[in-house]
């Protein structure tokens, strides 16, 4: 009898060993798989927040990545951006997943609401996933202790509580809806233009309350020294801009439809260098509205008229980088052929680039180009209206029908701004 109930008592505990063993085994698979799926998550968010352009509106110039502190100019005086690393008492650190919500979706912070300078109201369509692969991204930055600016945003507009009252009348919560009638790609694209890259925020004009208007997506709108200009498919369409034009401008930075410039330039060095290749195609099949291979249609260029009073200007000023034929010159220049900034009824950017000039833009260890100098003190309104008219005429299907008044008009603007 003794020797049974012994022979019972191994068993049983070689039956709890084995369970433990088995126990503490899953406990641990467990435990892998979660910190495997949280670094899956984390990593989704890294790649969120490039899309999103965090880097570039949240890190001053020659400063901590993601620190804050970039200023932001607006009608009602200057928003500085602010410190979004995960340091406790200066970045987001201290953040619940509630408050990074609310922050993403309803411009509200921890401490109190948001000006629209940070872009909730393309954020706000962003799913739950991506949300919080967002916060687990940013919880997990390097803590930068760096304290905020204050706004110099003047009286009543700095009375945040305003901002409820504009909250009501032009925003409302809700998850981006694709599509049913389009397929999953340009419904990922319109994600990714709309929502995470926030292109409508620049792109899109604003009414009188400074809230953009649907009616008008994409059709372009003037901030500050430049024009974000008009990206309908109607527009790019027109220019023929093909899949791989929009490609080469958003990986590297220039196009043979001209390069970016002005705020264009940290969008595509810190966000849209790093789609992937099927995001990419998916973004540019939506801004095109077509999926299907665009055929490349030959470049502009009807001969120079020498005596167009605009020759003279342009070949001694603006031949030696642009090309005598305005080929242009790889790494110093793009060409003038087909070049998207003459090729528009707008001609605030031209006369903007020739009064300000462009500063050196740097992407890779091969791919640079030269900065363009301004031209304010050297052109008169009458020499620019020359010069504009005769390039547009020259290497766009765009009439010489610039006048005079309108680039004295852009000339005051800029000086109200640079101001």
């Amino acid at each position: 009898m003794k020797a049974t109930n012994i022979s019972r008592c191994r068993r049983f505990f070689r039956r709890l060993q084995t369970a433990l063993m088995a126990f503490f085994l899953l406990a641990g698979i467990s435990q892998i798989q979660a910190a495997q799926d949280q670094e899956t998550l984390i990593k989704q968010g890294k790649y969120l927040a490039e899309i999103g352009d965090c880097v570039a509106c949240h890190t001053p110039q020659g400063g901590r990545e993601l620190s804050g502190g970039l200023p932001f100019e607006t009608p009602f005086g200057i928003v500085y951006s602010t410190n979004i690393t995960s340091d406790k008492e200066t970045g987001i650190g201290h953040y619940s997943y509630r408050d990074f919500y609310r922050a993403m979706h309803e411009g509200i912070s921890p401490d109190g609401n948001l000006y629209p300078a940070m872009p909730y109201t393309s954020y706000h369509l962003l799913t739950e996933q991506d949300t919080r692969a967002l916060y687990a991204y940013f919880m997990n930055t390097k803590p930068v202790r760096q304290e905020n600016k204050a706004s110099e945003i003047g009286f009543p507009f700095n009375i945040r509580m305003g901002l409820k009252a504009w909250n009501l009348m032009n925003h409302k919560d809700g998850e981006f809806t694709p599509d049913p009638a389009k397929s999953d790609s340009w419904n990922r694209g319109s994600y990714l233009v709309n929502v995470l890259g926030h292109c409508g925020e620049c792109h899109t004009p604003r009414d009188a309350t400074f809230a953009m208007r649907p009616e008008a997506h994409f059709q372009g709108a003037v901030l500050d020294t430049f024009e974000a200009s008009d990206i309908t498919p109607q527009e790019l369409n027109r220019q023929n801009w093909t899949h791989e034009d929009l490609r080469q401008l958003f990986t590297r930075g220039y196009s043979r439809k001209g390069t970016v410039f002005g705020g264009m330039y940290p969008v595509v060095y810190h966000s849209y260098s790093h789609l992937t290749e099927q995001d990419m195609r998916a973004v540019t099949s939506y801004l095109l509205d077509n999926e299907a291979d665009i055929a490349e249609q030959p470049l502009t260029f009807n001969g120079h008229d020498k005596q167009a009073p605009g020759y003279n200007l342009y070949m001694g000023y603006c031949a030696g980088c642009h090309g005598q034929d305005g080929e242009g010159r790889p790494h110093v220049a793009p060409a003038l052929a087909g070049n998207a900034t003459l090729d528009r009824s707008s001609a605030f950017n031209a006369v903007s680039l020739l009064l300000n000039g462009i500063v050196s833009q740097h992407y890779n260890s091969t791919t640079s180009f030269y900065a363009m100098p301004a031209y304010a003190d050297k052109f008169d309104d009458r020499q620019l209206t020359d010069l504009v008219n005769y390039m547009r005429t020259t290497w766009t299907s765009q009439k010489a029908d610039i006048r005079l008044s309108a680039v004295a008009e852009i000339r005051i603007n800029m000086k109200q701004s640079l101001h």
